[in-house]
Parts: structure tokens; sequence; C-alpha cells
């Protein structure tokens, strides 16, 4: 499976145009009012026309009801569910079923013992996204800017696709991605100016650095190389 870039919390128009034709494989659209970067079912809509298949589209969710799901999915027409609250292994089941939409889950990581839970999202979600924590007096769960240390993931197998996201920006994306040997890594507040203002150049250079840094791992180039 080819690797993945995904800019997500995209609000406007032109910050979307911008990651499309930076190459973007997936685009995030927030759905969670406490996130600067939440986006109305009428924007999302609009957002939504606008990426013409050149994008996965992604709809990320905090614990949400069958209604809101539904008023998501309807506006926005994803082709992928974030799930990013504390959603239980049967509820990311029951969801699979009722939309009949792939799922993405995201879960928070810090120490080792945050991923107890992993085999049981694995077997139920069709790709997993390992985020930083947010501290205990945060008010959201992901947009937050601190990574965690990637090293937790270097024994990581999994027999679905997993990314990593949390903290991410240009600058450090490419050692994520040596350490984490992930399949995709997901960026949001890393290519920001301002909490929910995304910067055309950051989303350029952290697109850049990522393709490049998931090149150099590609075997047939090490080997190449040496």
């Amino acid at each position: 499976m080819s690797f993945a870039v995904k800019i997500c919390g995209l609000s406007t128009r032109e910050t979307l145009e911008v990651a499309l034709d930076a190459g973007a494989d997936m685009v995030g659209f927030v759905f969670f009012e406490a996130s600067p970067r939440h986006v109305s079912l009428g924007a999302a809509r609009d957002l939504g026309r606008q990426v013409k298949g050149r994008a996965l589209k992604v709809a990320l969710t905090v614990n949400a009801d069958d209604a809101t799901l539904e008023n998501c999915i309807e506006a926005l027409q994803p082709g992928l569910l974030q799930l990013h609250g504390d959603e239980s292994v049967a509820r990311i089941r029951d969801i699979r079923q009722k939309f009949g939409l792939p799922v993405m889950k995201a879960l928070p990581v810090a120490t080792a013992d945050d991923l107890t839970g992993l085999p049981g999202y694995a077997a139920v979600a069709d790709r997993i996204l390992f985020d930083a924590r947010a501290p205990k007096d945060a008010t959201r769960p992901g947009g937050l800017g601190v990574p965690f240390d990637w090293h937790l993931l270097e024994n990581i197998r999994l027999t679905i696709p997993f990314m990593v996201g949390g903290g991410l920006n240009p600058g450090n994306v490419a050692e994520a991605i040596r350490v984490t040997r992930t399949g995709g890594v997901d960026v949001s507040s890393g290519v920001e100016s301002a909490p929910g203002v995304k910067d055309p150049d950051m989303i350029r250079a952290f697109i850049r650095a990522a393709r490049e840094a998931d090149d150099a791992m590609t075997p047939s180039k090490i080997a190449s190389s040496v």
C-alpha cells in the first residue's frame, strides 16, 4: 500500500486547494465544535465538492452519535471516518456496519501502556492513527502540536495500515517516518501560523519533506545509495 500524507483541519477553499495541488493523499475536515478547526455542515459540503476526487476526504468526529455522523456523511460524502474520541471497539464495529464506510481509529499515546488496547481496535478498524495523548486539562483530544515518543512504535506489527500524527511539522516529519516506518503521516497544527489558520508554505513544505523521507525509506533506493 502506498504511503499517505494527510492534511487535517482544513477549513478554507484556499488552503484546501494548496493541499490538493501539493499532492495530499487525504484531506481531513473536523466536526467538533471545541476545535478551532471545526467546520459547519454547509462549509463541509462546499469544501467536499471542491475536492473532486483528487484526494480521499476524511470526516473527523469525537464521540459522535449516529445522528451527528449521518449529518457529517451527508454533507461531506467522505471516503473515511476518523474517530478521535474514546470510542469502544464495539462502537467502532457498529459504526462500520451502520454507515458502510471504512474507519480510522485514533489512539492517544504517551506510554507503552497506551498500546495495550491496540489488538482489539486493529481487529475492527480499517486503519489506526497513533496520536499524542492530550493533557488531562485539554479541551480536545488532538491538534495540540505536541509529539509523543515515536520509539514506542518501533516494534509494532499490524495487519492493517497505520499512520502517525501528533506534533508533526515540516522539520520533524522525516525523523518520525524513519523511526516508526509508518505507512502515512497526519498533520494539523504543525502547518498552521495560528490555531486553525493553515499556512500554505508550511503545507507544501510538510508534504515535500514527508515524500522525501518516504522515498529514502524505500528499500531499492536505500540499496542503490550504498
